[in-house]
């Protein structure tokens, strides 16, 4: 008896280990009601690749279109060993916040069972159709950071919320009576809700003839506030085939289309799920101002190139931004620093102190110190425990004196001695490109910004002091 039941355990043990290694699919519910689910599709052990995404199907905010926008993807995702998780989310009803919660719950979902789902929870992506892509973007330009994707695919997206810039129907389904209310309208078109770093990288896939919902003032209009922000971006309009293609291979570009998501896919940077977590902190240096396509030449973005998939890195640079909370615009006050808090990084770049020296800010200077310490205290709080690095600000040239002009002679005197006075406290890292920088044909002509070619100069001195020993 002992033998038969030894026997049969491990018959279902190999089967089991039959069943993850041809993929699973299986259904969840995602709100507590049970009304919203997830239909689950994972790719076999030996195909997967740790990334994955949320499909939100359209409908118009009326109905679900599960199939040809939703589970028929299941299977060539999976192919691709990519995991993917078909959304059936709540009609509105009168109450805009169940799709929105039901699709920011189920990338919450994803990551939290990254480790059972072989997911690495800093790949995971959303995608939606039509209505379904305007909850996507929705969660793309309205979520917190636990909330938010790391990439989009967007299909024919519903964008705005105007009826006579997008589609109506959806306007009226997810604002209900309030379908006319200006300040609600504008809160939902996402267009007008694009972050500069912040919103994840896109892919749009609409057609020319589309009639149902108007390209140019819907995805189009989406792509370029991506691409005005800096912000990783693309976008592929087929000549033809209206509305509402999704999977069908009717669809006379389906096998070009599929082409175009798996290039697009293919260069989108992943870093590996055990990655170093790198913040870098900062002004209008760090943003990446007056360099086209920051997102992509900005020194975080070039510093991410030099470290690899071993790392990480994201830019939490503010333009304009002081370090002083009494300053005319504290970047302790921004959105980017609880970001920055939320990421939980293991290294933090903090290069702050340039728009502090203008007159408006420096007139507060004894409080530097104070408000440094205090940025340095939230980090090591952090469960991560990260070792910090304060950068000196670069050397400031060609700036016309005026009381509230950025001023070299003050970063000199008085914020540097600070800044090397509390790294010396802290046992932080200090890193100096003040030399390094201080070329003309590193520096944009304002004399304060520095070039893409500056920005690969800071990146690899960033990396030469990070990466030592």
């Amino acid at each position: 008896m002992k033998r038969k039941s030894l026997v049969f355990t491990l018959i279902l043990l190999a089967m089991s280990a039959m069943a993850q290694a041809a993929g699973r699919q299986f259904v969840i519910p995602v709100s507590a009601d049970g009304k919203a689910t997830l239909t689950c599709f994972l790719p076999s052990a030996d195909k997967a690749t740790g990334r994955a995404i949320v499909i939100c199907p359209g409908g118009a905010y009326w109905i679900v279109a599960m199939q040809h926008e939703g589970t028929d993807w299941g299977e060539y995702f999976s192919k691709q060993g990519i995991a993917s998780f078909v959304l059936n989310y709540r009609m509105p009803h009168g109450d805009r916040s169940l799709p929105i919660s039901d699709a920011m719950n189920a990338m919450k979902m994803v990551r939290d069972s990254a480790q059972a789902w072989n997911v690495n929870p800093y790949d995971v992506g959303i995608m939606g159709s039509s209505a379904g892509g305007h909850l996507a973007s929705t969660v793309c330009t309205h979520a917190d950071f636990a909330h938010r994707p790391n990439f989009a695919i967007l299909f024919y997206p519903v964008i705005s919320m105007d009826e006579r810039m997008g589609h109506a129907g959806s306007a009226k389904n997810l604002l209900g009576r309030e379908w006319h209310d200006a300040q609600l309208v504008a809160e939902y078109s996402n267009q007008l809700h694009v972050a500069r770093h912040i919103t994840p990288p896109t892919l749009l896939l609409l057609t020319n003839d589309d009639d149902v919902v108007p390209p140019v003032t819907n995805a189009v209009a989406y792509y370029t506030a991506m691409r005005n922000k800096g912000n990783r971006c693309a976008m592929y309009i087929y000549p033809s085939g209206g509305h509402g293609f999704g999977f069908r291979t009717s669809f006379k570009y389906h096998d070009e289309m599929l082409t175009n998501i798996n290039s697009w896919l293919g260069q989108l940077p992943a870093p590996r799920r055990d990655a170093v977590r790198v913040a870098c902190i900062g002004n209008s240096i760090t943003d990446g101002a007056g360099i086209d396509l920051s997102e992509q030449r900005g020194y975080p973005a070039q510093l991410q190139a030099l470290l690899g998939n071993g790392y990480n890195v994201r830019n939490y640079g503010v333009s304009a931004r002081t370090l002083l909370n009494k300053g005319n615009m504290p970047y302790m006050a921004e959105l980017a620093w609880r970001e920055a808090l939320d990421f939980n990084p293991n290294i933090a770049v903090i290069k702050l102190g340039t728009n502090d020296s203008k007159a408006i800010n420096w007139k507060y200077g004894s409080e530097f110190a104070h408000d440094l310490q205090l940025m340095i205290d939230s980090l090591k709080a952090l469960p991560a425990r990260p070792k910090i690095y304060l950068a000196y600000p670069l050397v400031a040239t060609n700036v016309v004196k005026r009381d509230n002009s950025i001023n070299n002679e003050v970063i000199e005197k008085d914020i540097m001695p600070i800044i090397r006075k509390v790294a010396k406290k802290n046992k932080c890292g200090l890193i100096d490109m003040r030399e390094r920088l201080n070329q003309k044909e590193l520096m944009q002509r304002d004399g304060i910004h520095p070039t893409a070619k500056g920005a690969g100069e800071m990146a690899k001195a960033i990396a030469e002091v990070i990466t030592q020993k």
